[in-house]
């Protein structure tokens, strides 16, 4: 069976799966952040005799729950205690997966973009490696260093300016050394290693700890808690930024401009105060006070302003378009530029371009890929200029003559 249908099911098999699980474990994230945020101080004396120190009532599905956070630790231990850890193992692994699938197999197409910065496809894999590994090691020694005093989780600003800081200069270099989609891929890939990373190393082993000590029958250190509060904290914040370089790495009017890393950094940053927005919006209820939505407000502006300063220029009227564009001059662009990968013998996405007759009934197709989205070619791989995307843009406009 051919290796480019394989590795076409592999890669749709586990892009289901990692959304299927991220849907899970992002589900689960919010709703403990909502949860925290949303408790109040019990008012029951029994509650407070048991070491209650927040409760919620709520509704759904037509029963009412009666959540409660004990606060560090509860006084034994319950017979069944449920975890949450697979979400995000299964969210990390299925996602690596699908990296290796997509783009360090095919790293010469995917990561690489010569236009950007020629060198050799291991080379490129070993830095994207490095991208992941390096983000974890710094953002936890800042987290370590920096966001913990006196054994107590503290300078949460200096943590997020120093993270902050560290996530525009990767942008900038990611977006300098690999294709632009793949840049932004390893972006969002970075983070989101450190969201599991988070979970593997801090937040279970902390709440394992925990249980040692109750069984143990000795006070439980309530640094453990601390620490767990404050990764799943930058988690939640982590979450939407996220989710947008995923996402967003499949337009390519995104990320081929020369200033895609500062279109990067924006649309994560808009998500970060989105994000910071519902956040607040629990707290505040709680509270009785104003519900802040100038951080969603500003997020939106942000995604308004990126819209108009990546806005094509405007077309010109009917009487000024240029001449129109034969189907002889869209082959022989064609032929230099697509082939290649769409032919008699090769039909990646199972689309043929090798005769006028397959190119005028892609036409649809090819003006969407080659000149909306400027996916195609792949990472630029064959080198299509602006005139020859410019040339097909008028061909297709001017109604794909022949």
């Amino acid at each position: 069976m051919d290796t480019t249908y394989l590795l076409e099911w592999a890669n749709l098999l586990l892009r289901w799966a990692h959304v299927v699980v991220a849907i899970a474990w992002i589900g689960s994230s919010f709703y403990f952040v909502f949860l925290d945020n949303s408790l109040t101080p019990p008012t029951d004396p029994a509650l407070k005799d048991k070491g209650v120190n927040g409760e919620l009532w709520a509704v759904h599905g037509g029963g009412f729950y009666h959540p409660q956070k004990y606060m560090v630790a509860p006084k034994s231990l319950p017979q069944n205690l449920h975890w949450f850890y697979w979400e995000s193992y299964s969210t990390w692994l299925t996602g690596f997966a699908l990296f290796t699938v997509m783009y360090l197999v095919n790293a010469g197409t995917f990561l690489v973009d010569k236009s950007v910065f020629d060198w050799a496809p291991s080379t490129a894999i070993a830095a994207s490696l490095g991208f992941l590994v390096l983000f974890w090691v710094a953002y936890d020694l800042i987290c370590r260093w920096v966001g913990e005093k006196g054994g107590k989780v503290g300078g949460d600003a200096i943590v997020a300016g120093l993270v902050l800081v560290y996530v525009v200069v990767a942008s900038w270099a990611a977006c300098q050394l690999f294709a632009g989609r793949a840049a932004f891929l390893l972006v969002g890939a970075m983070l989101a290693t450190a969201m599991s990373a988070n979970v593997f190393f801090w937040i279970i082993p902390g709440q394992r700890k925990v249980i040692a000590q109750m069984k143990a029958g000795i006070p439980v250190d309530p640094i453990h808690g601390q620490r767990a509060k404050q990764r799943s904290v930058h988690n939640t914040y982590f979450t939407l930024p996220v989710l947008i370089a995923m996402l967003s790495n499949h337009y390519g009017w995104l990320y081929q401009g020369p200033w895609n890393w500062l279109v990067l950094v924006l649309l994560m940053l808009a998500g970060a105060l989105i994000r910071h927005s519902f956040v607040a919006r629990h707290k505040a209820l709680v509270a009785g006070r104003r519900v802040p939505w100038e951080h969603a407000v500003v997020g939106c502006a942000v995604l308004v302003g990126l819209a108009i300063w990546l806005a094509p220029p405007p077309r010109p009227p009917a009487a000024a378009l240029p001449a129109k564009v034969s189907l002889a001059e869209v082959t022989a662009v064609m032929e230099q530029r697509c082939v290649i990968c769409h032919n008699a013998q090769v039909q990646q996405k199972n689309v043929a371009l090798h005769t006028p007759e397959l190119i005028r009934q892609q036409a649809q197709a090819i003006y969407q890929q080659t000149v909306v989205l400027k996916l195609m070619p792949m990472n630029n791989s064959t080198q299509i200029t602006d005139a020859e995307r410019a040339l097909i843009q008028r061909w297709f406009e001017t109604g794909a003559p022949d």
